[in-house]
């Protein structure tokens, strides 16, 4: 597997390897022990799965907090998406950074986001499906946002028309009105 650094220490780019025959292909895109072997050992015990059917759907950006904080490994199933990373761990020197990666059907690419990362995404093409695992399951007293155009962050979505939101995403906060619940430990 090609694991890739990002700019933010923590959030990786994985692409498994695709093997291929006139049938089609087969993927490995989650192995504990290859992974560990990279110095990767998340314990991921939910999957999820969602479908957007329109192009510019945005989701995010989220985080889940402490006792339940979540990191994720995220792929796209259909389609395309752009999915994004943020820092917000206090004290970190990547504080309110970002990166952010096409992910598509196509490439196989992987996002890790860590514990201590917002997540999001907007999708690329109609019907984008995006799959990924969860390192704690979903608890409700635990889930956050933060506003996925707030500027002092500075995503450039790219997108085509405007954003397509939920009522929870568009009313969410800006960074500079969020107390994060995460602290930055020291280098990685």
């Amino acid at each position: 597997m090609n694991i890739t650094e990002t700019a933010l220490p923590g959030v990786l780019l994985l692409e498994p390897p695709r093997f291929g025959d006139a049938r089609g292909f087969f993927s490995e895109s989650w192995n504990r022990k290859t992974l560990a072997a990279h110095g990767i050992r998340i314990d991921f015990v939910q999957d999820n799965h969602s479908l957007s059917a329109q192009t510019d759907t945005v989701r995010g950006l989220h985080f889940q907090s402490p006792p339940h904080a979540q990191a994720k490994l995220v792929r796209c199933g259909r389609g395309r998406l752009f999915d994004v990373a943020v820092d917000i761990r206090k004290g970190s020197p990547t504080y309110g950074q970002w990166v952010g990666y096409d992910l598509s059907f196509e490439n196989g690419l992987q996002l890790l986001v860590p514990e201590g990362f917002l997540h999001g995404f907007a999708t690329r093409e109609p019907d984008t499906e995006i799959v990924y695992k969860c390192s704690d399951y979903y608890a409700p007293e635990c889930d956050g946002a933060v506003l996925f155009d707030d500027p002092d962050i500075g995503i450039d979505w790219n997108l085509s028309g405007d954003a397509i939101l939920s009522d929870k995403d568009a009313a969410a906060p800006r960074l500079a009105e969020f107390d994060s619940p995460f602290i930055w430990e020291g280098p990685e």
